[in-house]
Order: C-alpha cells, then sequence, then structure tokens
C-alpha cells in the first residue's frame, strides 16, 4: 500500500452497524479519522430514508456524522432526476426516503418518469399493473437500486430491483439504474468530496455490491469479513484491493 488516502466512502449495512448493532471498533475508527482530517462520506442503497433520517440514526448509535456527508440511493435519484428537469413523476416509494423528491411535480396517472424506490406492501398487482400501462404508453423508468434479493434484517426479501426488471421485462422497456454497484453514484460522492479517486477508499462487505462499484468507478476498495460477507464472495472475478477482519482494522491504513 503506497497511497496516501485522504477519504473514505463506508456502505453502512455491515460496516458501521449490523441489524440495529454498531459494528466493533466502527465509532473508535470514525474518531481517528476525524482527528486527522479523512474526508468521509456514508453511501448506502437505502431508499426508504432520506439522508437527514440516515444520518440521524447513525448519530443516536454514537456517530458523529453530518447529513451532507450521507449519500443515499433515495437522495442520488432525486440529484439524478433533476438534471432531467422532468414535467412530472410517480415516485413509487414509502418512508422519509420520499422527503428527496418534495421538489417535483408528483402525478401518478400521467407521468413522464415512474420512479421505482422500496414501495414495501404498494407493490401489488393494481400498482404494478398501472406501471406497466404507463410504460406502455411512454413513460419512462428511473430504478433506485439494482439488488433483487436483500438479506440484510436476517430473511430473504424481494427488493427494488427485482420489481425494476420486472417491469422492464413486460414492458420491453429499459430502465436507467442510479445505486451501487451503477457507477454514477461513485461518482456523486467524489465529487462532493473534491478528491482525486486515487486517494479515496471505499469500505463495504458486499463484492458484488460495493467492490463491483468502486471497481467500476476507479476507486481503490477494502472488504470487510463482515455484515453479509461470505468466505465465497473471494472466489469470483471481482476482487477487493484489501480485505481486513473487521472495519476497525482500516485505523491501519492511516498511521
Amino acid at each position: 500500500m503506497t497511497t496516501a488516502f485522504k477519504g473514505v466512502i463506508f456502505d453502512i449495512n455491515g460496516v458501521l452497524e449490523f441489524q440495529g448493532v454498531v459494528c466493533p471498533g466502527a465509532i473508535d475508527l470514525f474518531d481517528q479519522l476525524r482527528r486527522k482530517g479523512i474526508i468521509i462520506r456514508i453511501l448506502t442503497n437505502s431508499t426508504l430514508k432520506s439522508r437527514q433520517d440516515c444520518a440521524a440514526k447513525l448519530n443516536r448509535m454514537g456517530f458523529d456524522i453530518e447529513e451532507k456527508e450521507v449519500i443515499t440511493a433515495s437522495f442520488a435519484t432525486a440529484q439524478y432526476l433533476k438534471t432531467l428537469n422532468p414535467r412530472s413523476c410517480w415516485v413509487m416509494l414509502k418512508g422519509k426516503g420520499l422527503d428527496e423528491f418534495n421538489d417535483f411535480h408528483h402525478d401518478d396517472r400521467n407521468p413522464e418518469y415512474i420512479v421505482l424506490g422500496d414501495y414495501r406492501e404498494g407493490f401489488n398487482f393494481q400498482s404494478m399493473n398501472k406501471a406497466l400501462k404507463l410504460l406502455l404508453e411512454g413513460s419512462q423508468l428511473i430504478v433506485m437500486i439494482p439488488e433483487k434479493v436483500d438479506h440484510s434484517m436476517g430473511e430473504v426479501e424481494l427488493t427494488v430491483g427485482a420489481y425494476g426488471r420486472m417491469l422492464e421485462d413486460a414492458a420491453r422497456i429499459r430502465a436507467t439504474y442510479i445505486g451501487k454497484p451503477s457507477k454514477g453514484i461513485y461518482d456523486m460522492s467524489l465529487l462532493t468530496m473534491d478528491l482525486p479517486r486515487s486517494s479515496v477508499l471505499m469500505v463495504g462487505d458486499r463484492v458484488d455490491i460495493d467492490i463491483a462499484g468502486a471497481k467500476a468507478a476507479g476507486i481503490e476498495s477494502v472488504l470487510v469479513k463482515a455484515g453479509e460477507f461470505q468466505a465465497s464472495d473471494l472466489d469470483g472475478e471481482i476482487q477487493p484491493d484489501y480485505v481486513i477482519d473487521s472495519v476497525g482494522d482500516l485505523a491501519k491504513f492511516f498511521p
């Protein structure tokens, strides 16, 4: 390791906390990085939470994080949508993440864009069939995250990307995907850090999400063997630049 890293992008689930419990060494690591002036960003595929809500939850757990340091998939999607200057949108999303879309004109009858997030119980025959018909009539589809299956709460459940793929296949259209491992959300994070890619580390527990996205964005990556990590994750073509047993071990990168 020869690079002097000046910034770190952290995943949340499995790295900073897992199923509501702070990961060992995470808070002490943050304190150390703050003292050394390291720029920190939190990058999460959460769509249910807003930046404000996400920062508040982590701070209640003992971290010291500002809202501007957090990039959620819901925030990143809203930022992308602003660049399109849409006439209208139907945001299929529950929770505080919906707050990120307050500046848009919402229309579920003739939207220019359908924006798909974690709609929870809203994913039903009526809503999905309605979305299909709108896509066939010319609406465009934006999907907040590509993940199809989530294990973060201990049990398997379908998540946003599965519904996005279903609508893509049924309507025979191509959606735009925003969250990790898409390169764009990493580029957005880097713009807020004002650092060269070579001096930034991505830290995550998922090879297929965190590490793959970092590779696509040209960022060095650290895999934490915690959270949703499985030993078989290291058998594939995508490999992290570094592997550590716990997030606290990241301190050795900043002597």
